[in-house]
């Protein structure tokens, strides 16, 4: 199976280069050094090129707040070159695997949001990656799209990496304590696609469309902080924890605003895997392990 993936290099594709990369695939691992996403024409002759059977799709601008300010390029690659990558595929019938995020919603819902729940995105990255969708479904490729949240992982800029930093600086620190998702592990986010991958092997089919892919359990940010110290201290990365506070998002604005509620209902994914995704603080101990 000859697999292409694009944002190799990232906080979600580096993990999935260690998944993907064995004797069974052959693996096409492309960085921004590789192909700029940004630019449409240059996906469509890489891919033309190569003539992949599954594309991956990890690459996104993600600067949340810097999107506010950056529209025309975020839409570019979030919308506009996910068009031009998901025609491409089409073209050539290949299988496009991409992900989303739970940004596409307002967080005004009081359950889990399902794959069929009204989107109001509350952002500018929110907004292009709804488009970046729409475009993809309208294209008529052969595509699953995995909406994630609150994603971590030990490469890339994520809330875990970022606690530590200032928890070995720190003394106090203040954490959003109303904002409530489903933090994510990257390898678990991996495991999902390769057997997505495995399953399309054996069947030359998947049910295509949105699934929604977060892990079990729900907390707050200042609640995530809370057992990211206290699974600092038990593997030895801290010797002391920062005291924390949960404060209002009204005590720390943000040039974009966020979903006070994303929680994501996964029986969809998980009825076609056969199993439940881990709980988020199951992903936090493989992060530490690893």
């Amino acid at each position: 199976m000859r697999i292409m993936l694009f944002g190799a290099s990232g906080q979600l594709g580096s993990e999935c280069v260690l998944g993907l990369h064995s004797g069974e695939h052959d693996l096409i691992p492309l960085t921004r050094a590789d192909v700029d996403f940004s630019d449409g024409s240059a996906l469509v002759d890489i891919v033309m090129l190569q003539k992949p059977d599954i594309v991956v799709n990890a690459c996104a601008y993600t600067a949340v707040d810097k999107a506010e300010d950056e529209s025309a390029i975020a839409n570019q690659i979030n919308h506009l070159s996910v068009n031009c990558l998901a025609n491409v595929c089409r073209d050539i019938d290949a299988v496009l695997l991409h992900i989303s995020t739970d940004y596409v919603f307002d967080g005004q819902a009081k359950e889990p949001y399902t794959e069929d729940a009204p989107v109001n995105p509350l952002n500018v990255y929110g907004k292009t990656k709804l488009l970046g969708e729409n475009a993809l479904l309208a294209s008529g490729v052969k595509a699953v799209i995995l909406r994630t949240s609150w994603v971590f992982g030990k490469n890339g800029n994520n809330f875990v990496n970022t606690m530590l930093m200032l928890g070995a600086k720190r003394d106090h620190l203040s954490i959003v304590d109303d904002q409530y998702g489903c933090p994510t592990y990257t390898g678990h986010i991996v495991e999902v696609i390769i057997e997505l991958i495995q399953r399309y092997q054996q069947s030359a089919s998947l049910p295509w469309g949105i699934y929604h892919c977060s892990s079990a359990g729900v907390v707050s940010w200042f609640q995530f902080a809370q057992a990211i110290f206290e699974q600092a201290l038990e593997a030895g990365l801290l010797t002391l924890s920062p005291v924390i506070k949960g404060i209002p998002s009204s005590a720390y604005p943000t040039p974009a605003p966020r979903p006070a509620y994303s929680v994501m209902n996964t029986r969809k994914l998980e009825t076609l895997l056969g199993r439940s995704i881990p709980s988020w603080n199951n992903g936090l101990r493989d992060f530490f392990a690893d």
